[in-house]
């Protein structure tokens, strides 16, 4: 497809383990952020500002450009980076398993250097209990 485009689309990405359970231990963490970035790297037109989480989730501060169809690139990005950890990780068991579903929000520029510091300091706001419901959230909250 021809660039005959111009586009802002950041966005704060969010996806937990499964059962929300603390798989993202030291070393399967360091496989899973670094796959991650590397596959986000080698997607056109893709730029990564921040990747972060806690042992239960992860975090991704992105800018993607209009051709990108978000479902579809976050279901591959989950996909793609838990079968490889498991694959580097060379268990019979899966180590690493997502559940279901994400979370996505857009911001601006402006917002930018703010959400880089929420996705890198995730330990931290989780310990204080200073999070941001918006940025956590991977389902819709019913009414």
């Amino acid at each position: 497809m021809a660039r005959n485009y111009y586009s802002e689309i950041h966005l704060h990405l969010t996806w937990h383990t499964k059962d929300s359970l603390p798989l993202l231990i030291p070393q399967v963490e360091a496989l899973a952020h670094r796959y991650v970035k590397q596959r986000l790297i080698n997607t056109g037109g893709v730029f990564v500002h921040e990747i972060g989480g806690t042992e239960t989730h992860m975090h991704v501060a992105v800018t993607i450009p209009p051709t990108i169809l978000i479902s579809d690139f976050v279901g591959q990005l989950k996909g793609s980076s838990s079968h490889e950890v498991n694959k580097q990780l060379g268990l019979r068991n899966k180590t690493l398993q997502w559940q279901t579903g994400y979370g996505v929000v857009s911001f601006g520029m402006g917002d930018l250097e703010w959400v880089k510091a929420y996705v890198r300091n995730q330990r931290e706001h989780h310990a204080r209990g200073r999070i941001h419901d918006r940025l956590e959230r991977i389902t819709e909250i019913e009414s």
